[in-house]
């Protein structure tokens, strides 16, 4: 009787590991290409983070040294800390009038932006009506107006209106400028939240305007703090707008007043004093965005989130 005897096979080449993922492992020259990929953005937001703080803490730093300090040794750390330069820009500069009035102006047009802005985002978002397309590329469209060419015909609607050099001229202008970047900004947002919330309010009975204040609009929190930072920044940097409309002294606001400070000593500037009072108008900026980033962040990822 034969004996048949199997083939021995030969070498089995072993099989490449998989991840337990089930996906291939990375090659050794994908896994170097990252490498280099990651430390170059690293290194690019490396020198972007100096290239932002250095400043910030150049004026922090200048704002505590007196004026011989200033042009002696404008580097170097201050040999004492001089509060005086607040305390005079504080009183001497007028800086406590100009910041009451920035924060009146800043905090009136900002509550009003955010109101108008989020019913007019909110019935663009949910209603469907004729014209809505075209209402909604209006307030699109005058996002990419120029507010220089605006300015003079602007200037005679104030000054006709009787609301030239006023506070609350200032912040109707204030609220015209925000308006097309506040509705562009939550229409998007809006359309991004749940509508069966909104089904369900109106089936238990609740009105459109109980169902907008009650509910749309705590969900939509994260959105008005997002946009509400946004034209905070705008609002409380503003230079031109209050320059061409508001002229009257006791009327200005912290730009007005740094420049004031800045040209009313002639060659005799108070440098030191300047200084502190610019520190004084980025505190709240740098404040709010700091209190505020973890919103800021999820109110401009959430209309990617279903």
């Amino acid at each position: 009787m034969k004996t048949t005897e199997t083939p021995t096979a030969p070498d089995a080449v072993p099989a490449p590991r998989v991840s337990k993922e089930g996906g291939r492992p990375p090659r050794p020259k994908e896994k170097s290409e990252g490498q280099v990929l990651n430390v170059f953005s690293h290194g690019i937001l490396i020198v972007w983070a100096i290239l932002v703080v250095m400043p910030l803490l150049w004026a922090v730093m200048t704002s505590f040294k007196d004026d011989a300090s200033i042009f002696n040794s404008p580097w170097s750390l201050p040999t004492s800390l001089n509060f005086d330069n607040w305390s005079r820009a504080w009183s001497q500069a007028n800086m406590a009038n100009y910041f009451l009035n920035t924060i009146l102006v800043v905090g009136g047009s900002l509550i009003g932006t955010l109101v108008l802005g989020s019913m007019a985002a909110y019935v663009l978002a949910r209603f469907e009506f004729p014209g809505n397309r075209f209402l909604y590329y209006l307030f699109v469209g005058g996002m990419s107006f120029p507010v220089m060419l605006a300015l003079v015909p602007l200037f005679y609607v104030v000054n006709n209106m009787g609301l030239l050099n006023t506070i609350h001229g200032l912040i109707l202008v204030y609220i015209a400028y925000s308006l097309p970047f506040t509705v562009f900004f939550l229409t998007s947002f809006f359309r991004s939240l749940p509508s069966s919330v909104a089904e369900a309010a109106f089936v238990d009975g609740a009105t459109h305007t109980r169902t907008f204040f009650q509910i749309m609009l705590p969900m939509a929190r994260p959105g008005l703090i997002s946009v509400g930072i946004f034209n905070f920044l705008g609002q409380w940097n503003q230079y031109m707008l209050p320059t061409v409309l508001n002229s009257e002294p006791e009327n200005r606001v912290l730009t007005q007043g740094l420049v004031q400070l800045s040209v009313s000593q002639g060659y005799k500037g108070d440098w030191s004093g300047l200084f502190a009072g610019l520190v004084m108008a980025m505190l709240p900026v740098l404040a709010a965005y700091i209190v505020f980033q973890r919103q800021v962040v999820s109110g401009l990822t959430a209309g990617a989130l279903k």
